[in-house]
C-alpha cells in the first residue's frame, strides 16, 4: 500500500506562514486525488482541502483565502501553503489519497504519521 509522509510542520507566530509537503512512496498522485486533513486534540479530523488529478481545488471555508494546496506529479509530493496562520489552526495535519462516493469526497487510503502545526505567540 501507499506510504505518505507528511513534513513541514512547527511553530508558528499568529500571521506567519508554512508550507507542509506529502511524499508518496511511489507514482499516485496522477491518477489520484489528495487531500489534507488536520486533527486538533479531542477534535474529529477535517477536511482542510484537496486536489483533484486534474488539478481541481476545493478549501473548508475556514482555510479560504489563506491556504493553498499542489501538486507535484513529477515528485510524487502534494504541499499545502498555508499563510496568515490563526491559534486555530493549531493542529496535526495528515495527507491521503481520497475517492469520491455518492458525490461526498472521502479518504481512501492508510493514515501516514502527520506533521504537528502549533500557532502561537
Amino acid at each position: 500500500q501507499v506510504q505518505l509522509v507528511e513534513s513541514g510542520g512547527g511553530l508558528v507566530q499568529p500571521g506567519g506562514s508554512l508550507r507542509l509537503s506529502c511524499a508518496a512512496s511511489e507514482s499516485v498522485f496522477s491518477v489520484n486525488a489528495m487531500g489534507w486533513y488536520r486533527q486538533a486534540p479531542g477534535k474529529q479530523r477535517d477536511l482542510v482541502a484537496h486536489i483533484t488529478s486534474r488539478g481541481v481545488t476545493n478549501y473548508a471555508d475556514s482555510v479560504k483565502g489563506r491556504f493553498t494546496i499542489s501538486r507535484d506529479n513529477a515528485k510524487n509530493t502534494v504541499y499545502l501553503q498555508m499563510h496568515s496562520l490563526k491559534p486555530e489552526d493549531t493542529a496535526a495535519y495528515y495527507c491521503n489519497t481520497m475517492v469520491i462516493i455518492a458525490g461526498s469526497w472521502l479518504p481512501s487510503g492508510s493514515w501516514g504519521q502527520g506533521t504537528q502545526v502549533t500557532v502561537s505567540s
